[in-house]
């Protein structure tokens, strides 16, 4: 049975268009950027800010409202349809403290698939966390069991490709994905009968 990594910010639910849509512009309304301009993640320097105050932001978003995201529906219904053809484990960069709503959130959404939540923590000013692992190359690396790997992230991506290892990379503004979400969920399914 294959082993499939999944990201799960931006993979599974659509935390980056729900912090910008729900959290960023409500409080700045004269804001001219729209979600599809996000053409870098993080999108600070796109939408005029600092990386502290855009972490900041998003940070408190993910504390007030991250439980209440939703699934992507056509991936949660990938899941329901092939979940049980594979294994999965979510490999995620978020902060030590925000770690634990996104792993509820996990168990909450896709808890019947996933069983495995691993945090490569995100650097934070207030946070000083023991290193394991400083990118999820080093997670893969050391722990030797993924075939595939979905992520939003291109850097990820190619890292996860010098290890040999299957990608798929979700298509967002910040990335030049060819494929839609619905074309990476078809070629998963596929892998389903290997």
């Amino acid at each position: 049975m294959k082993t499939i990594v999944w990201d799960v910010d931006d993979v599974l639910n659509d935390l980056m268009r729900d912090w910008f849509s729900n959290g960023w512009l409500p409080s700045h309304p004269n804001c001219a950027v729209t979600y599809d301009n996000l053409s870098e993640n993080p999108p600070h320097r796109v939408i005029g800010i600092g990386l502290g105050e855009y972490l900041a932001s998003l940070d408190d978003f993910r504390l007030a409202q991250g439980a209440r995201l939703q699934p992507l529906p056509n991936v949660h219904h990938w899941f329901q349809v092939y979940g049980r053809h594979f294994r999965h484990i979510t490999l995620s960069a978020v902060p030590l403290g925000t770690a634990d709503i996104s792993a509820a959130w996990v168990l909450k959404y896709y808890g019947q698939w996933i069983r495995s939540f691993n945090v490569i923590p995100s650097s934070r000013e207030q946070e000083n966390a023991l290193v394991y692992d400083r990118t999820k190359k080093d997670f893969l690396q050391w722990w030797c069991k993924a075939d595939i790997i979905v992520d939003d992230n291109s850097v990820t991506i190619a890292a996860a490709q010098e290890l040999g290892i299957k990608t798929m990379l979700i298509p967002r503004p910040w990335n030049k994905s060819q494929k839609t979400v619905s074309d990476i969920l078809k070629d998963l399914a596929r892998l389903s009968s290997e």
